[in-house]
């Protein structure tokens, strides 16, 4: 299988700006004045501990969550501010790959993959299967057009998801844990098609993920969150050579640190002996 070269992205711009962006569930703060800037044609990585705030920022950019202040530019336009027209516009140029990759269970591989088509273009029948065809076979599964998501395995289901979340061609890709739940070698495959794929359609993809190693062979910056802030940005050789002790406790999986094992809770004795 050809290994695809990396679109030239020399006139790199901006394609994502998240701007001193508070949000929160109720009392609870997620995202504390936290900014960010993508670049077009990079593959970003966003790490860090479970509820700090990764998927949040998702659905920030999607448009599914607002910020309680602050701006989120996905192609230069400001969207919480859009109007549901011109939000629905944007969401067709963005594709998203959820964590357990959320087929319709009563349709086929192939209709997974049309559904975009038949929803989103009035292409015929003839170019939709034509198209169809074309993703499954960038993802090796073109000749699993007619299984059921049943009968896939889970890295089958994984792929046929990602063939399904880019038949628009978009310009952002979003992964929500790609790689949870799958064998190794599944994770290979997965990680490999997130580049490829990437390269070859141009594209901007942001991966939210806890797989250390996979991410830093892939990706081209590591964005760590910590207390609702961007706790560190950095290229994968050095998250790899960092001694931050909060870096350190999480990828050496350590129960204890920065991140500490206990929620915070009333002394523990005074909460027993308490009526």
């Amino acid at each position: 299988m050809p290994e695809w070269r990396r679109i030239d992205m020399s006139n790199e711009q901006d394609i994502i700006k998240i701007e001193k962006v508070k949000f929160a569930y109720g009392e609870r703060l997620i995202l504390d004045d936290l900014s960010l800037t993508i670049r077009r044609g990079e593959i970003i990585a966003i790490m860090g501990a479970s509820g700090g705030g990764k998927t949040t920022l998702l659905g920030l950019i999607g448009g599914r969550l607002a910020p309680r202040s602050g701006q989120v530019i996905v192609e230069n336009q400001n969207v919480p501010t859009l109007s549901k027209s011109s939000l629905y516009a944007l969401r067709r140029r963005i594709g998203m790959l959820f964590q357990f990759g959320a087929l319709f269970t009563d349709l086929s591989v192939f209709d997974n993959v049309a559904f975009p088509y038949r929803e989103q273009t009035d292409l015929s029948e003839d170019m939709i299967r034509a198209l169809v065809l074309m993703k499954l076979e960038a993802v090796g599964l073109r000749g699993a057009a007619h299984l059921m998501p049943s009968e896939l395995s889970g890295g089958m289901a994984r792929r046929v998801a990602l063939a399904r979340a880019v038949t628009l061609d978009p310009s952002i890709m979003l992964y929500d844990e790609p790689f949870t739940g799958l064998d190794p070698i599944s994770v290979g495959i997965i990680g490999r098609l997130i580049k490829r794929l990437n390269a070859a359609l141009g594209m901007t993809s942001v991966i939210v993920t806890h797989d250390l190693n996979e991410t830093l062979r892939l990706a081209d910056r590591v964005v760590v969150l910590s207390g609702g802030k961007v706790h560190c940005d950095l290229a994968p050789d050095q998250i790899r050579a960092s001694s931050d002790p909060f870096i350190r406790q999480f990828a050496d999986g350590l129960p204890d640190g920065p991140v500490p094992f206990h929620y915070p809770a009333p002394d523990y004795i005074k909460d027993l002996l308490a009526p």
